[in-house]
């Protein structure tokens, strides 16, 4: 095998087991929504015990990443490509951090009765989960199409916070006993936000990676 099919095999590897570690964190999140919408604690204490396994994922592909830096010697756009590899595993752990704090919020609620139907939320993190799919998608076939889609979709998401947290805090004088709940909701809507701006900060790597050109989508 040359050196130039060693390295775009090893590449691929990586790719992969990034793909594997998105995959994990974007189950984390569709599952601390599932505790959010059950009142599920078991589930949600699954979630915030499950967040080492991203974390062990990120360790290895950090470590194959310095591995394929000291011996293959990549120059260039490789070298840009390894270097967008560790950003987007940062991005992608941190994605399942959010999912890890939503899972906390879903337990300092606990069985309280919710002060509103758990509607809007739900289609925030739809929305929020787009974009994680878009990024990844983008990552992996390394489309700067997919990229630029998966980034319009911020404002929205943006907006959609905005609202929520507006309406949230209207509940407050009615409902003074229920403040924790408020600012728990308040707080996930808020990890949700980040979690679209994360997908944002992958797709400008993307964006990166292609063109060399590092441009702010996330504004």
């Amino acid at each position: 095998m040359n050196t130039r099919s060693n390295f775009d095999n090893n590449l691929k590897h990586l790719k992969e087991m990034l793909l594997k570690m998105a995959g994990i964190s974007e189950q984390a999140i569709k599952d601390a929504m599932l505790a959010l919408l059950n009142q599920d604690l078991e589930l949600a204490n699954r979630v915030i015990n499950g967040d080492n396994a991203i974390d062990d994922l990120e360790q290895e592909i950090h470590e194959k990443a310095l591995m394929l830096i000291a011996t293959e010697s990549p120059v260039a756009r490789d070298l840009r490509r390894i270097n967008v590899a560790l950003k987007v595993s940062s991005e992608v752990e941190r994605m399942g951090d959010m999912a890890v704090n939503i899972a906390k919020s879903v337990v300092h609620i606990g069985e309280e009765k919710y002060i509103k139907e758990i509607v809007d939320i739900p289609q925030m993190m739809e929305a929020a989960l787009e974009m994680v799919t878009d990024s990844i998608t983008a990552f992996y076939t390394e489309d700067i199409t997919i990229a630029q889609k998966c980034a319009e979709k911020d404002d929205a998401v943006d907006n959609m916070f905005g609202n929520l947290v507006h309406e949230l805090m209207t509940y407050i004088p009615q409902n003074p006993n229920s403040m924790n709940q408020i600012i728990q909701l308040s707080f996930i809507c808020r990890f949700i936000e980040r979690i679209a701006d994360h997908s944002t900060n992958i797709a400008e790597n993307v964006i990166y990676q292609e063109t060399g050109k590092r441009l702010n989508l996330n504004k």
